[in-house]
């Protein structure tokens, strides 16, 4: 697949400084907050989602639901953004496309607890990540949304659990947000070492590589 690039004038370059082999595509998705107001087509909006359908999930059971509402929609996208916390909504109020991710909690084939259903539902949402990242998009993640409203507001059963919101369009440059989250847009990307999240079979055993 070729993977879709924007100049430097349209965003700043924010490779994450990889081991060699890392793929491109997870070198370059990363979370901004500065979103223009070009709006995302249909057929790209859906073959993001398509991606997510994609993803492995426990028994196949395939638990995320996405709530998708799009600037142009009017009324369905101010009713998500109103229920972001306040700090998300002043930055996130720019982007073409506002999503909800929930999971449902059992399995529909026995009705048993599924304790991975937040876990594939993860899955789901890097899948979208990627996708949007390979057709020149970028998507950020949010955990600062109301957790109640949504199950009223936007008509969620009981079942599932509130994941994450995310945020989804193309790239504006840094000063168009207010001065406190420019910051953030041109920062270097940071991870922990391998050596802290990886261990071999026993617990802080160095896996050795």
């Amino acid at each position: 697949m070729a993977i879709a690039t924007e100049t430097s004038a349209e965003r700043p370059e924010k490779l994450a400084e990889t081991l060699p082999g890392v793929h491109e595509l997870i070198r370059r998705r990363w979370s901004p907050r500065s979103f223009s107001a070009r709006e995302v087509s249909a057929e790209d909006l859906k073959t993001i989602l398509e991606a997510a359908r994609w993803a492995a999930s426990s028994n196949n059971e395939q638990p995320w639901r996405f709530l998708v509402a799009r600037k142009s929609d009017g009324a369905p996208y101010e009713k998500i953004l109103n229920l972001l916390v306040p700090f998300n909504q002043d930055w996130a109020k720019t982007a073409p496309v506002l999503l909800i991710m929930a999971a449902k909690r059992t399995f529909s084939h026995s009705g048993a607890p599924n304790r991975y259903n937040l876990h594939d539902a993860g899955q789901a949402l890097a899948h979208l990540f990627l996708e949007a990242t390979a057709l020149g998009l970028h998507a950020h993640g949010m955990a600062g949304f109301d957790n109640e409203r949504p199950r009223k507001e936007l008509g969620i059963p009981d079942d599932y659990d509130l994941g994450a919101a995310v945020a989804l369009g193309y790239l504006d440059a840094p000063d168009q947000l207010p001065e406190r989250y420019r910051q953030g847009e041109v920062s270097k990307r940071q991870r922990k070492p391998l050596n802290e999240i990886v261990f071999g079979a026993n617990w802080n055993e160095p896996l050795q590589l």
